[in-house]
């Protein structure tokens, strides 16, 4: 069960949150967590289809990759937030087999970003494409599917920041996750633990300006080599780092602030080098009798080629042109009698080499 570890007033305008989060067909349950989840994979995907095909890749490569990262990212996620939230599982009072129970909530996005990526790696090599290709073309799908994931957080009234009485503030009750219900009064309505930040929320609306700021400025600057997925990176750090410092549950602690605050800003730091670092055209792809090759974007020259065919261009120029010889049909004789200044010196010479002529 979690419960609240501050309170505030209870704010009648006040954001609600859902008292329930899972529903039963026959014994079969619905959980709203995996549901949000799953229509963010969903979204993502799309969006990254659209973007490989316009890009030259072939029909459903998205579904090629996402068989491998998305389990990835999933263990990965998990085993990210069981690291920095080790408490409810390994504590004085915490039960190890919950840390498998991730329809009660609890995926790191650092772990997700880094388990789907040695997942796509995996997937690119079986493929034969550039993983820089596919970073590219996911930028802005994954804060897409981030911002939409974030509501199965709503709907375990968890995540939330400080006690505020602000209009939008968010009222949330004490839930318990394994049944999927607010804890219920004697009275039967669902206790309410107080009104609080909706850190859910605005990280979501965040998530969502990050995936419209890279496309939009994709088609403007046409990043390439990983660098609009830098870019994601970046400025979903910024976002993470100033929702965390709102936060108030739970949490692993160095150097007296959140480990998820210093995550964001290594991986600020690293995304940043990699972004002014590395340089390189859009990647594109072709098909060639069968097999995926890389080529830059329609409109631009291959690397090298404008240099390749001036040099060619330059050493024709300096190549002299072939004066065509007369069409006599006498072969030998023709080059012979072409020159008559040769011709009356050779006679001249033969005249003088005969004895008793004059």
């Amino acid at each position: 069960m979690r419960t609240a570890v501050a309170c505030a007033s209870v704010n009648l305008a006040a954001i609600p949150s859902p008292s329930q989060s899972v529903w039963h067909l026959g014994p079969l349950p619905l959980r709203a967590y995996a549901l949000c989840i799953i229509l963010g994979i969903v979204a993502a995907c799309v969006v990254t289809e659209l973007r490989m095909r316009r890009r030259g890749a072939p029909p459903s490569t998205v579904l090629d990759i996402a068989v491998w990262a998305v389990p990835a990212g999933i263990i990965g996620a998990r085993i990210y937030h069981v690291i920095t939230s080790p408490g409810p599982y390994f504590g004085a009072d915490g039960e190890p087999i919950r840390a498998l129970y991730v329809w009660e909530g609890g995926l790191g996005i650092w772990g997700a970003v880094a388990g789907g990526a040695v997942g796509a790696w995996i997937a690119c090599r079986r493929i034969g494409i550039p993983l820089t290709f596919v970073a590219d073309c996911l930028a802005p799908g994954l804060p897409l599917a981030q911002g939409i994931g974030r509501w199965g957080n709503w709907f375990n009234n968890e995540l939330y920041g400080k006690a505020t009485d602000l209009p939008w503030a968010l009222r949330v009750y004490e839930f318990d996750t394994s049944r999927g219900r607010a804890v219920e009064t004697a009275t039967g309505e669902p206790a309410v633990a107080g009104t609080f930040h909706p850190t859910f929320l605005y990280e979501s609306l965040w998530d969502i300006g990050i995936a419209i700021a890279i496309w939009q400025l994709d088609k403007v600057y046409r990043f390439g080599k990983g660098r609009a997925f830098a870019l994601y990176v970046m400025l979903y750090a910024l976002g993470r780092f100033g929702v965390e410092l709102l936060r108030t549950d739970e949490a692993t602690h160095v150097l007296g602030m959140r480990l998820n605050n210093w995550t964001a800003i290594l991986v600020f730091i690293g995304a940043l080098v990699y972004f002014l670092r590395v340089r390189g055209p859009q990647e594109w792809l072709e098909v060639v009798d069968g097999k995926i090759i890389v080529v830059p974007p329609p409109g631009t020259a291959a690397p090298g080629a404008a240099a390749v065919e001036a040099a060619a261009d330059e050493a024709s120029a300096d190549t002299p042109a072939e004066e065509p010889s007369p069409d006599d049909g006498s072969g030998a004789d023709a080059e012979t009698t072409s020159d008559p200044d040769a011709s009356s010196t050779d006679g001249s010479e033969r005249a003088e080499s005969r004895p008793g002529t004059t």
